[in-house]
């Protein structure tokens, strides 16, 4: 045989008998079949002529006498053709070694594959490999919670990564604009803004999708982003959809869910008529209108997304890494405070056992308040973990002004109860509903049981997201808010940043944010600051009779633009205040949004000064309650009756004026009405009159 490092140079005698011999080899029926150990190379004359034979290679045979291929195989004694190079390595095929063979004859290995063979092994294994994963999803619910789990974290913390790198990118340009050492010019200051606003909407926009795509905890998430109005308005505005793009659960879904926690008793054995479509579709839970089987009467079905409890522990520990990383990341923008609230509030909200508690609670408070407020709770007939049933309530939103007309309700009586019932919670009661959005309340005409002193009722709906408030807080919540309706001087500047520092940590540099989050315009002038940005005039209080619509929010945020460093200080804010006081905040957002969605005439004023009564209210109540405190602890004295006196004059002035102002402004809000009808009638007749005098025309110039 020749030395392998010399193959390829031999006779073509030579090389011809190799290449038959293994065209003989593959047709071996047992190493086609892969049946058992393949046919060994034959270590002799004889056997390769008996292979070539058997193999029906006769033409060969009579090529290779059996002469010539003995002389071959003798001219490398104690070797065979398996060991020669390409064409018999011993990786590909087997030697069956002969008792006779050399023992310094190298090992056997087994023998390769062909190509062909190798390719439908793999896919033979990854098609066993996707039958078993499939079978394992459908049918092993551990399994598909994983899978489904991985495919929801993978998705948000795409859209964290993405936006990290899109604002890491955003930052680095700022930086390299301009020449080191001297001032941006306008231009460049122009490019720099224009180029974050760019970034917060490219990022808004993929947060959005990814929030929309894993639905549950995360549209909530973005719906809190959303009414939180001192965060950029491209991420405000990209948001706000959430609040009405909520996908229904397949009425399969929640049958099955109502069995699994009902003991087996599904929709059929619980109600007689249940409409598969949902009146109503949140991020949590939807609600269904039916026939209670026991009763007959018309009830109103909260039911919770099935899908909801499988994924909302692993969605909370995905949100709170995501917003862990991002202050890693950005040290200065950090959204622990969103964390925070969902922490705390969504265990509680997934259980509609709590908020059932909670709406008879707040009942409870308001009983006193019967022929007084106007505010009607439907009554809960029971509720379990996932499910709730009430009363059902005919009724559209508090916004429609098309509504409020045909019934003949007055918007601004709406929007005053409103800041009435909601101003109660706060300062008067100090437990609050936390969500009260336009889905969340309905107006009705007065029914018959309802003992409203208007002829309508305000419904609240959804009790799952309420917060107490500590007393040292609301009383100096009060405190500062009737500081702001004051006009501005230095001792009541004095006294605004006082009981600023009491409620929020806030110092002296922050304290113009915080006023402007609590009043959501541009903050009140002061002795170093009295034009805004557009060489206006400052507010000097809350009274001042100005229109705070979505000209004076823009120019609020246009001075969040301008200002540098006020993005950092707004997340400073949001970071260092109460959670408490958060929530104020952003209820307060959503009463302006509900006040601006209803086209008032009485301006916001109205709802600043209808604040200020229940935090008089609110302050007197804490004055007597000290009173009595000290008479049971120290006795009478002349400093304790001379502080209840000054606190008592101080309430009868504050009704006294507050009282006076509602009056006028009362009184303007008509007038403005009567010269709406009458334009509306020189315009068009009286219906136009009457739309105008509605509201509607307003509404579709303000849309437009």
């Amino acid at each position: 045989m020749f030395p392998i490092s010399s193959y390829g140079h031999g006779p073509t005698s030579t090389r011809a008998l190799h290449r038959a011999l293994k065209r003989a080899l593959n047709r071996s029926p047992r190493r086609t079949l892969h049946l058992g150990r393949p046919t060994p190379f034959p270590t002799d004359s004889k056997s390769a002529l008996a292979l070539l034979a058997k193999a029906g290679f006769t033409n060969k045979i009579s090529a290779f006498s059996s002469p010539t291929v003995s002389t071959l195989y003798a001219s490398a004694p104690g070797s065979s053709f398996a060991t020669s190079r390409k064409g018999f390595h011993t990786s590909r095929y087997r030697n069956a070694a002969s008792p006779s063979d050399s023992p310094s004859s190298p090992p056997s290995k087994p023998p390769r594959l062909p190509r062909s063979s190798k390719h439908l092994r793999r896919l033979r294994n990854l098609f066993f490999l996707l039958a078993i994963l499939s079978i394992l999803y459908y049918t092993f619910s551990p399994f598909r919670h994983t899978v489904l789990a991985s495919v929801r974290c993978a998705r948000l913390m795409r859209a964290v990564l993405l936006d990290v790198y899109d604002y890491k990118q955003t930052f680095a340009a700022e930086e390299r604009l301009g020449a080191p050492g001297r001032e941006l010019t306008v231009e460049e200051i122009q490019t720099r803004r224009q180029a974050r606003k760019d970034c917060h909407k490219r990022s808004a926009e993929r947060m959005l999708a990814a929030l929309k795509k894993n639905s549950g905890i995360y549209v909530k998430l973005g719906q809190h982003v959303a009414a939180v109005q001192l965060l950029p308005k491209e991420w405000t505005d990209t948001m706000r959809p959430l609040q009405d793009q909520c996908f229904p659960t397949p009425i399969e879904e929640t049958d099955a869910m109502l069995r699994a926690d009902l003991g087996g008793r599904g929709i059929n054995d619980l109600f007689t008529d249940f409409d598969p479509r949902p009146i109503g579709v949140a991020s949590l839970a939807q609600v269904h209108r039916a026939i209670d089987r026991g009763t007959g009467r018309p009830v109103a079905v909260k039911v919770q997304h099935a899908d909801l409890q499988e994924f909302a522990a692993v969605d909370m520990v995905t949100v709170n890494f995501a917003i862990n990383f991002v202050k890693y990341v950005f040290p200065d923008f950090e959204f622990s405070w969103l964390g925070e609230e969902m922490n705390e509030m969504l265990p509680l909200e997934m259980d509609f056992r709590h908020e059932a508690s909670n709406s008879a609670r707040c009942g409870r408070e308001f009983a006193h308040l019967k022929g007084k407020t106007s505010l009607y709770l439907p009554e809960v007939f029971w509720a379990e973990r996932r499910c709730m049933v009430m009363e059902f309530i005919e009724g559209a939103r508090v916004d429609d002004l098309v509504y409020l007309k045909d019934h003949k309700i007055d918007r601004n009586q709406v929007s005053q109860e409103l800041s009435r019932i909601f101003s109660q919670m706060v300062y008067i009661n100090g437990h609050f509903h936390a969500d009260p959005h336009h889905g969340n309340l309905l107006i009705r005409p007065k029914a018959t049981n309802s003992s409203s002193p208007f002829n309508f009722d305000v419904c609240l709906l959804d009790h799952g997201q309420y917060f107490d408030i500590p007393d040292d807080l609301r009383v100096n919540y009060a405190h500062f808010w009737l500081s702001l309706i004051k006009k501005t001087s230095k001792k009541t500047t004095a006294e605004r940043k006082y009981y600023a520092r009491l409620v929020g940590n806030i110092d002296d540099e922050m304290y113009p944010i915080l006023e402007s989050a609590i009043t959501g315009q541009i903050n009140m002038a002061d002795d170093t600051n009295t034009t805004d940005i557009s060489g206006d005039k400052r507010p000097t209080s809350l009274l001042d009779q100005r229109t705070y619509d979505e000209d004076s929010i823009k120019k609020l945020r246009g001075a969040l633009m301008e200002k540098e460093g006020l993005i950092v200080s707004i997340f400073e804010l949001l970071r260092t205040v109460p959670k408490r006081l958060l929530m104020i905040l952003k209820l307060s957002d959503l009463q302006r949004s509900l006040d601006q969605s209803l086209a008032t005439t009485h301006g916001q004023s109205r709802v600043f000064v209808i604040i200020a009564r229940y935090c008089a209210e609110a302050v007197w109540e804490a004055d007597v309650v000290e009173f009595r405190k000290s008479l049971r602890t120290t006795g009478l004295s002349f400093g304790i009756f001379r502080n209840f006196v000054r606190a008592f004059f101080s309430h009868v002035y504050w009704s006294t004026t507050l009282g006076m102002v509602e009056t006028g402004l009362d009184v303007r809000a008509r007038w403005v009405k009567i010269i709406l009808w009458t334009k509306g009638l020189g315009k068009g007749g009286l219906k136009l009159a009457e739309e105008e005098m509605a509201g509607l025309t307003t509404r579709v110039q303000a849309t437009a």
